[in-house]
């Protein structure tokens, strides 16, 4: 599963950062992207993982990011976009993400979403240099929005 270039009928698992540019039209975002994303969102098969949830939770307690409202209703309000569903952490999940084949990469959420891709046969959509070098062993599928 290489690094894509397009996105095309592809599941889709989006990383925190990507799902809040997203939620935020961040300018980061090429427009390919976002018109992959209308048509995935369409298609029902966008998914963000609790992983995410948390982290943003977590960025913005530590005042590292801003957001116009309490943080649980912004994370209410972006699960309710159509066409977004809440990936499980399930325990196959959970044990995965502590055997990920030739990953040096240690942060926990990382080792979550990609271990998240690859049960979900999901592309992972991240802009994470790391991510996407991991992406070349073919051990998941990625895309790189920006």
């Amino acid at each position: 599963m290489p690094i894509l270039k397009r996105l095309q009928q592809h599941k889709i698992l989006l990383d925190t950062h990507v799902w809040l540019w997203s939620m935020t039209a961040h300018p980061t975002l090429i427009a390919q992207f976002r018109q992959s994303l209308e048509l995935a969102l369409s298609r029902n098969v966008v998914l963000v993982s609790p992983i995410s949830v948390w982290e943003i939770g977590m960025l913005v307690e530590k005042k590292r990011i801003e957001i116009e409202m309490d943080v649980l209703e912004w994370i209410d309000r972006a699960l309710e976009t159509p066409g977004i569903q809440l990936a499980a952490i399930t325990p196959s999940i959970a044990i995965q993400s502590t055997r990920l084949p030739n990953l040096a990469h240690c942060d926990p959420a990382d080792r979550l979403l990609i271990a998240t891709a690859h049960e979900e046969s999901a592309v992972l959509v991240t802009c994470d240099k790391k991510i996407l070098q991991y992406g070349q062993d073919k051990f998941l599928a990625v895309y790189d929005p920006s």
